[in-house]
């Protein structure tokens, strides 16, 4: 059974790995099945996505930093969006698209955190927004 292994999935350093069977695992509709972002969020490892998996954003960019063999090639929709990540390397990969084959270890970017995750709840913009009056 593979393993991911979560490097600073909590922001602090972290580390929870999980260990999976690719044709048990549930698909919640957030990334393609099998995805980073799939086991994550069946894990109950947080990991923003920001555009609910659709290969939309880059709040589920995370570094491969071991086993980058073991994980599916990006298409070309994926290498378009992840060049607008922050801090953009050859380990860069978006979560909602990168399909697990074996064992991998994933380093999620602590800036790669909103609000929400930090404990904040919702923000409550208020009167910030103007109104057509």
């Amino acid at each position: 059974m593979p393993k991911v292994t979560f490097k600073n999935y909590d922001g602090k350093g972290g580390e929870r790995t999980v260990e999976f069977e690719k044709s048990k695992l549930p698909y919640s509709d957030h990334g393609k099945p099998g995805s980073l972002l799939d086991i994550a969020l069946n894990f109950g490892v947080h990991l923003e996505h920001a555009c609910g998996g659709s290969c939309a954003c880059t709040t589920c960019h995370v570094w491969i930093n071991d086993g980058s063999s073991n994980v599916s090639e990006a298409d070309d929709d994926e290498l378009d969006r992840v060049e607008m990540a922050a801090d953009l390397s050859t380990k860069s990969r978006l979560g909602c698209e990168c399909v697990i084959n074996g064992d991998v270890v994933v380093e999620v970017p602590s800036w790669n955190r909103n609000y929400v995750s930090e404990g904040g709840g919702s923000m409550n913009l208020g009167d910030a927004i103007p109104t057509g009056r």
